[in-house]
């Protein structure tokens, strides 16, 4: 009996992790008391497993030196300063700023408010990265309008939760970091392949949108006129100045960057940089022409686009343009964004004079969310980290990756068993948990298969969307229902009596968009060219560089050099210049040069 207990005690462990998940158990610590339990009967059944356990008391005193590393990994730092960003934003009434001007704008249009609230949204995922806060904002300021101008509970509902989860999903994403950090690959790579799956997710929420405004007539109307601000002396909107205005500073960032050697992901968000920072300049200048009291040649609706806009657009552009362009690290991105979200909200303050927008306050209540949730984040690590070493010990991961390696389909069938492995799971785990546990036990498997772990990240990312979406745990879904209305109440405005949202409501609300987003991970399976950009074949095969001597030719990669065969290191052979073919190098260091705590090359 211990002998078949030792043999198996990989599967009896992740068991009894479920088990313990299932209970109800915080995962933090459900993780740390799993791994050192089974540690101690690890070492226990060593002797009976046959050599399947390796695990012995002296490795558990390298748990404080693991513990040390989670603390010192600067990429997730990036974590607090994207999160106190977008804390800032979220707080300072800049959301609120963005849906009222977006509202606007769409007037009349039919779903127009639906589309206010996904293209918001999208900024707003842009900027905080943080889904809590979109959906809190969003709910308590859209909702009431949204009910109050006549559109069906359950569409508004789901519109705003859904949108609320594309910070999921949008650079900089909280959990892509956690997922770069995981699959051991770049936060940049990882952002800018899930920017194309961004936007297709964004078109489509507002395609589904569009399509209810235009079966569904009355879920969706547009504003009535009496609610349409922002008009010209003679009665129009002036609409058409804006396009006009965002026409030309299109054309002309993209003629300036056209110049330039950007290309891909660095070039869109470039451009759009570029873009946005032209019509700020005129905007300005119609401001000042209005001040002194000259002639203007923008609708006051295309200036009060451009000043209410540009602000968090040139945040965004500023955070994942350095990002992208590789002038910044994501962490020093998050603290530039930190620091920008703080100089607009100041700048607010100051400019309509009004000390809500920005004060301690704010700077004290963001610090302390953003402290929980940096804490949430690291007990979970630490727990993970405790977990994985009991887990590897007993050859965990040799058991995960033969299970899933040995699967029908090959990459396509792993990657199916994969994605409807983690949507049930979401049904219990949320992202963070998934990212922690789930993610470190499935990426050796992918690498195994040949699977892009960029690809597999953002397929993932989509993935993780649902844990928001659904019951039990559907975070938006309960974000949303903390702030919809629970009992009939007057609205404000038109002082009409209005009926509460339910629950149920909410749930239905959602289930179409839940769809949408199963859809997008199997448009990223079937297409893997929306994520994965492969190099030129060039990039991997660097051109020859010929050694002095007629030698072998000489490897260049960036920030990397070796030197031309033969290199100098003890124990090397002698270069074989009369036998056929490359000469070979055995790099290896014989063990008699080895020290004790010396690592060499």
């Amino acid at each position: 009996m211990l002998p078949f207990i030792a043999e198996n005690l990989a599967p009896i462990m992740f068991a009894a992790l479920v088990l313990f998940l299932l209970l109800g158990y915080p995962a933090a610590f459900s993780l740390a008391a799993v791994g050192l339990v089974f540690f101690v009967i690890g070492v226990e059944l060593a002797p009976y497993s046959g050599g399947a356990i390796n695990l012995s008391w002296p490795l558990l005193g390298t748990m404080p030196e693991r513990i040390f590393g989670v603390m010192t990994n600067d990429t997730l730092l990036a974590i607090p300063f994207f999160a106190y960003m977008g804390l800032i934003l979220e707080r300072s009434g800049m959301a609120e700023d963005l849906l009222e001007t977006v509202g606007q704008l769409f007037g009349s249009v039919r779903g127009g408010l639906a589309f206010a609230v996904i293209f918001v949204g999208a900024l707003l995922a842009a900027t905080t990265g943080v889904v809590a806060a979109s959906v809190i904002s969003m709910g308590l300021i859209s909702l009431p309008i949204m009910m109050r101008y006549g559109y069906d509970r359950r569409f508004s509902a789901g519109t705003i939760a859904a949108s609320g989860t594309l910070a999921q999903i949008f650079p900089p994403s909280l959990v892509l970091i956690v997922l770069a950090d995981q699959l051991g690959r770049s936060v940049g790579d990882m952002y800018t392949g899930a920017l194309v799956p961004a936007l297709i997710l964004t078109s489509l929420y507002a395609t589904f949108a569009f399509a209810v405004a235009f079966i569904w007539k009355s879920a969706a109307p547009g504003l009535p006129v009496e609610a349409i601000r922002y008009r010209q002396p003679d009665g129009s909107r002036g609409s058409t100045s804006l396009v006009v205005l965002t026409s030309i500073c299109a054309v002309t960032a993209l003629l300036i960057m056209l110049q330039t050697h950007y290309r891909g992901a660095d070039f869109v968000v470039l451009t759009m940089t570029l873009g946005v920072c032209f019509a700020v300049i005129v905007a300005g200048i119609n401001w000042l022409l209005r001040l002194v009291g000259g002639p203007q040649f923008l609708s006051s609706l295309a200036e009060h686009v451009v000043f209410v806009m540009v602000p968090p657009l040139l945040l965004i552009f500023l955070v994942l343009g350095t990002i992208f362009i590789g002038v910044a690290t994501p962490t020093e991105g998050g603290a530039m964004g930190a620091v920008g979200a703080m100089l607009l909200a100041l700048g607010k303050r100051y400019s309509e004079g009004n000390r809500a927008r920005f004060n301690f306050e704010i700077m004290r209540s963001a610090a302390q969310s953003t402290a929980k949730l940096s804490a949430f984040v690291m007990f979970i690590l630490i727990g993970a980290r405790i977990f994985s070493l009991t887990f590897y010990g007993v050859n965990g991961h040799l058991w995960v990756e033969h299970l899933l390696t040995s699967l029908p389909g090959g990459e396509v069938g792993f990657l199916i068993f994969v994605n409807i492995l983690v949507f049930f799971l979401a049904f219990f785990l949320d992202f963070f948990e998934l990212a922690f546990i789930i993610v470190p036990l499935l990426a050796p498997a992918a690498e195994a298969l040949g699977i892009d772990l960029i690809w597999f990240g953002v397929i993932l990312a989509v993935n993780m969307q649902t844990s928001f979406m659904h019951p039990p745990f559907g975070f938006a879904l309960f974000y949303l229902r903390s702030v919809a209305p629970r009992a009939p109440y007057i609205d404000k405005v038109t002082g009409q009596r209005m009926p509460p949202v339910t629950t149920a409501e909410i749930y239905w609300g959602a289930l179409p968009y839940l769809c949408i987003q199963l859809f997008v991970v199997a448009l990223l399976i079937a297409f893997p060219g929306l994520v994965r950009h492969d190099p030129p074949p060039s990039a991997h095969r660097p051109a020859a560089v010929t050694a002095p001597g007629g030698a072998a030719p000489a490897f260049k990669s960036e920030g990397f050099h070796l030197p031309p065969y033969p290199p100098s290191i003890p124990g090397a052979p002698p270069p074989d210049t009369t036998g056929p073919g490359a000469p070979t190098l055995d790099m290896s260091v014989p063990p008699d040069l080895v020290k004790p705590g010396e690592v060499k090359p």
